[in-house]
């Protein structure tokens, strides 16, 4: 319904527009009007105490603002006010209801003679450009005003803005579109922290960029090792028939990377049109993307890259989760308020990076989630990426394959090579017997493959099809041996894996996940991807939500059991999240053991250990399970160096429920 009101608002400001400029052009007069009075906008003259320039803001409040007295609001600003008030206004009351719009007008008080050439908007040439040199074609114009008219914005827009209404001072936004849009990119690369997202329109010609290169090159020299590391969105729109615009845009993408202490998560986007029949959509657009910066729930049908997505100005946190029907029981945090503002303090230090770049954070307590978090890139209704969390989900498959009576637990010693009839053993390395499903399932294959010579055929799909994987895994390995066959992280072991599943199932291994694993989780919003082989992938490539994360880890929890009914084998599963192998590797920690592609290790509370056991993958998504507490907890990152996570876990989460 809102894409479809959105389409009205666009058409109705078109035609509106068109009409305006026909009547213009007939010299129509309108006769016994009246200036029309929008009650909701209040206009707030303000000077410039540097200039003494005067400038009025168009300030438009929330439907609630009044009915809600302690609730704080994000502020949207924008330049060029008299263009793009009405846009950006019936376009936030469709999806950011709860901001606060601070138009911010042109110079009221400029020279007549500049005001009769130029017209209201003479003053945006001077205020908006940051380059000294003069135009012969109009000598009358000064430029080059930006530095000051930031101070403006800075020391006195926003001051005043934040001493008159209850904004969120963690949540500011800007937009500005052409000339105002290259005002937006002077700020972000001046002092990125006067917004937290920065909405540029069609903002970069060729002119103007060598004077961004060189202002950005003087800040890159003066940047120190110990400055602060400051975060800023920016969504950057522009016509498909601007011409240059494509290079300007990776030139300014080059701009912000050669900055050390600035992190920005960019989108950037052509849209239909030129210059000035693209600016309705663009600014349309941006504000649904503006609207997922602003919220841990996406707008529908937001679906960006992982480097597009915008990072949240600020944390979500629930003790009290919401009922969203997606199978997910919910409850409320139910420990003492020590452990529950313990609990609270760790959400907020996760989101001011402590632990690393973490994305969520959900704590499920007697299957019930008690506890969701979402900080940076983390949404609620987008599926979260996930690296070797996957071999965990693969594991459960072969325990659902199992229930269903596909596979028994004695088919895991069983040689590997016995489900897949459409081997050659004729070319099969020697020992190629001494791999069963459980050595596979253990990371203990035993396979010995020269890295560079599978390069040469690890993106090879006639080769490698379907079983040819296996086929081509056996006979390009080194003998198979019992010195071989020891630990050894990677993925060849859950691709074997999932080749068995695909063996032994109904249909394709595909169709499985889908219909008889997934379907029946109620997880329908997901990404799977599939290998080189055809089959999907068994150690990484997916993409997941946290709360349908949170359902495999209830499977473990409950010994396998859905809605009371038993889904994976029990006796698979309990041996699945056992502790089998010790591995003798670096990055695992030391009292970490390992199952069937599950981790298992001892927590202590006080002077009682538990048992864990986890699905881990690189970059920080965990399903966590503490069985003897009734306690599930997910974990969804993007970290790749620091990943402290763990720590706030063992010392703080589960103790807090290993009191009760």
């Amino acid at each position: 319904m809102k894409v479809l009101k959105l389409l009205a608002l666009t058409l109705t400001i078109t035609i509106n527009t068109t009409v305006a400029q026909e009547d213009g052009a007939k010299g129509t007069t309108l006769t016994n009007s009246t200036p029309l009075v929008l009650p909701q906008i209040q206009v707030v003259p303000i000077k410039d105490t540097n200039t003494a320039r005067n400038y009025e803001l168009y300030i438009e409040l929330p439907e609630d603002y009044a009915k809600n007295p302690t609730k704080t609001y994000p502020v949207l600003y924008y330049t060029d006010a008299v263009w793009h008030r009405e846009m950006l206004s019936g376009a936030t009351e469709y999806m950011l209801e709860d901001v606060i719009l601070v138009g911010i007008s042109w110079q009221k008080d400029v020279a007549a003679d500049l005001m009769e050439q130029y017209g209201e908007h003479s003053s945006r040439f001077t205020d908006y450009s940051f380059w000294k040199k003069s135009n012969p074609n109009h000598p009358k114009l000064k430029f080059g005003e930006a530095e000051n008219h930031l101070a403006f914005i800075r020391n006195n827009v926003i001051t005043y803005v934040d001493k008159n209404y209850r904004t969120d001072s963690n949540s500011r936004s800007y937009f500005g579109y052409s000339l105002s849009g290259a005002f937006g990119a002077y700020i972000l690369l001046t002092q990125p922290d006067t917004f937290d997202n920065y909405i540029l329109g069609s903002p970069l010609s060729k002119s103007i960029m060598p004077y961004l290169s060189e202002i950005n090159a003087k800040l890159v020299a003066t940047e120190s090792d110990k400055s602060q590391t400051l975060h800023a969105n920016v969504f950057m729109a522009y016509g498909t028939l601007e011409e240059e615009r494509d290079e300007t845009t990776e030139e300014f993408k080059d701009l912000l990377r050669a900055r050390t202490h600035l992190k920005v998560s960019m989108q950037s986007k052509t849209i239909e049109g030129d210059h000035q029949t693209a600016f309705p959509r663009i600014a349309i657009e941006s504000v649904a993307w503006l609207s997922s910066a602003m919220s841990h729930i996406a707008v529908a049908d937001y679906k960006p890259s992982f480097r597009e997505i915008p990072q949240l100005n600020n944390a979500f946190v629930s003790t009290v989760p919401e009922e969203r029907e997606d199978g997910i029981s919910v409850g409320e945090l139910l420990v003492d308020d020590n452990e529950k503002n313990a609990i609270l303090k760790v959400a907020q230090e996760i989101f001011d990076g402590k632990y690393g770049n973490y994305d969520a954070l959900l704590i499920s307590h007697k299957n019930k989630l008690v506890f969701e978090s979402y900080y940076k890139k983390g949404r609620i209704n987008l599926p979260h990426g996930q690296a070797s969390a996957v071999k965990g989900y693969t594991s459960l498959l072969v325990g659902r394959a199992m229930q269903l009576g596909y596979l028994t637990m004695e088919d895991l010693d069983r040689p590997l090579t016995d489900f897949l009839k459409d081997l050659d053993p004729k070319k099969f390395t020697q020992g190629t017997e001494k791999i069963t499903l459980h050595k596979a399932l253990t990371m203990q294959g035993g396979l010995t493959i020269d890295r560079e010579q599978w390069k040469e055929v690890e993106n090879d799909s006639v080769t490698l099809k379907g079983q040819g994987l296996v086929q081509t895994l056996l006979e390009r390995s080194e003998p198979i041996t019992s010195e071989t066959q020891t630990y050894l992280y990677g993925n060849f072991n859950p691709m074997m894996v999932m080749t068995v599943i695909d063996a032994v199932v109904p249909g394709t291994a595909e169709d499985f996940i889908k219909e008889e694993f997934l379907d029946k989780l109620g997880i329908t919003n997901y990404e799977w991807s599939n290998h080189a082989s055809g089959l999907p992938q068994a150690g990484w490539q997916a993409k997941i939500m946290p709360r349908d994360m949170l359902k495999f880890g209830h499977l473990v929890e409950n010994e396998g059991k859905l809605n009371g009914e038993q889904f994976i084998s029990t006796a698979y599963l309990k041996k699945a999240t056992s502790g089998i192998v010790m591995p003798a590797i670096d990055w695992m920690p030391k009292n970490y053991c390992y199952g069937y592609f599950w981790y298992h290790t001892p927590v202590q509370v006080g002077n009682k250990s538990y048992d864990m056991t986890l699905a881990w993958g690189g970059g920080g998504q965990r399903v966590i399970v503490v069985e003897e507490l009734d306690l599930t907890m997910v974990i969804s990152g993007f970290d790749r160096e620091d990943d402290k996570i763990m720590k706030p876990v063992f010392e703080t989460i589960v103790p807090a429920f290993g009191k009760n």
